[in-house]
């Protein structure tokens, strides 16, 4: 019996031993490799923005472009170019003019107008470029009559905004946006190319 429990004894002092190794072998082995990052490519993206007549064809165009990268850490691209516009919030009175009327010193506030595009999140998906898109695009159209005689006339400012996930083929100029005029029957679209940099 004494034995038996003498036996007992020693199978469980092997077998927390055997334990404890194993912890510390598994604390010594080193860490799972991570799999390696995808190699960066460079691009260059061409963006037309295109005013759209009633037949569906451009009218009027102007080209942007930028280079985007599909590194991890190289994502973010931005164009920005435009006007500050002044518009007319009030008037006080001024001075008076050779008449012996006071004219009118007129308040501002400065409008940003003109093109916004940026993109995130690039990266490659077969022969097509994947990438996270927003485009902002105002201009001024034709003037409105103010109410008071006094004041100048109170710009109109068109505005289209859009953002969404695109895939765009490689080589290919594509449509990513497009939008219908509110005043009219045109509209306008965004097409955008991407080339690959060598």
């Amino acid at each position: 019996m004494r034995k038996m429990i003498f036996l007992c004894y020693v199978m469980l002092l092997a077998a927390a031993f055997g334990a404890s190794a194993r912890a510390q072998d598994a604390a010594k082995a080193p860490e799972t490799a991570k799999a390696p990052e995808p190699a960066a490519h460079y691009y260059h993206l061409e963006f037309v923005l295109q005013e759209v007549g009633t037949d569906g064809k451009p009218t009027n165009s102007r080209s942007y472009s930028t280079t985007v990268c599909t590194g991890r850490n190289e994502q973010f691209g931005a164009i920005r170019t435009g006007n500050r516009v002044p518009i007319v919030t009030g008037g006080r009175p001024g001075s008076n003019n050779a008449g012996g009327k006071a004219e009118l010193d007129f308040e501002y506030q400065y409008l940003d107008v003109g093109v916004n595009i940026d993109t995130r999140e690039v990266h490659e998906i077969g022969r097509q470029l994947a990438l996270n898109l927003k485009a902002e695009i105002s201009s001024l159209a034709d003037s409105m009559h103010s109410p008071n005689p006094e004041l100048p006339n109170d710009p109109v400012i068109r505005q289209n905004s859009w953002q969404a996930s695109v895939l765009i083929p490689v080589g290919k100029p594509t449509v990513v946006f497009s939008s219908d005029a509110l005043d009219g029957k045109g509209g306008m679209q965004l097409v955008a190319t991407a080339s690959p940099l060598q």
